[in-house]
């Protein structure tokens, strides 16, 4: 159970094969880049989004695509459950550095507690993975990355942000994952004041990959969601929209799918 916890943190899978370096300047403003644009009015999943099932000892998380209070979401629904919905991503970060996107729950994992590996659920996850080049880690990491792969395989990688919204943590709150240190969690919303309703959010992703993890490079290879709840073995109704990268010096105002 252990090694399909970490899995679920460490990696999303098929996830590590497209991006552009995070260490080059940012450029002007361009086009934003949709990558979660929904339409309830089909009710398969869209390609190249797709269900990842880490380990079948938990049923996995529900998903499907609804109409939700006038925004076309992907609902999930986590009942002592895990899995991901997940795609890879090819984003010019120069030109498009800000990770827009709605999302809600219905209430926190009461019991969670991100400190501890039997605590580690969220009603919601987005999780962001990279690549880095070798030479910009460490012998230790890339011995522990060389070992997860021998037993997860090449979709491990480098390294991971998930932006969570937790039960009780501050929001501000970065730390890593209770299983690996090669994800770090921060902590985007917390209780349950904003629970019921659609939340807008606007990330620097390259901002928040260097306070993840300092002065390297990180080229951006793909994108997922979540609602888990396997470790707590409770429930958790969460929704997500409106995926897209945008300028810097663009807002992220509400926007659904034609």
């Amino acid at each position: 159970m252990n090694q399909m916890i970490t899995l679920k943190n460490y990696c999303l899978p098929t996830l590590l094969t497209l991006g552009l370096n995070l260490a080059l300047p940012l450029a002007a403003a361009a086009e934003p880049l949709w990558v979660g644009r929904f339409n309830a009015s089909d009710p398969a999943i869209p390609a190249p989004w797709k269900i990842e099932q880490l380990n079948d000892k938990f049923p996995p998380t529900r998903y499907a695509l609804r109409q939700w209070d006038g925004v076309q979401a992907v609902e999930a629904h986590a009942n002592k459950s895990m899995a991901l919905l997940g795609r890879t991503v090819a984003v010019d970060l120069k030109k498009t550095p800000i990770l827009c996107w709605q999302w809600r729950i219905d209430a926190p994992v009461a019991s969670a507690d991100m400190n501890k590996k039997s605590g580690d659920d969220y009603a919601a996850r987005v999780y962001l993975t990279f690549t880095v080049p070798p030479d910009q880690l460490g012998f230790a990491t890339r011995t522990k990355l060389s070992l997860a792969r021998s037993i997860y395989g090449n979709q491990v990688p480098d390294a991971a942000i998930n932006y969570v919204w937790d039960n009780k943590q501050p929001v501000g709150t970065l730390q890593n994952n209770a299983y690996t240190d090669r994800a770090r969690m921060l902590v985007l919303r917390s209780g349950a004041g904003k629970a019921g309703g659609w939340v807008q959010e606007r990330r620097d992703v390259v901002k928040d990959f260097q306070r993840a993890f300092g002065d390297i490079s990180g080229r951006l290879s793909g994108l997922a969601i979540a609602s888990d709840t396997d470790n707590t073995g409770e429930t958790a109704h969460a929704g997500f929209a409106d995926f897209r990268f945008v300028a810097k010096d663009e807002e992220c105002t509400a926007a659904t799918a034609e």
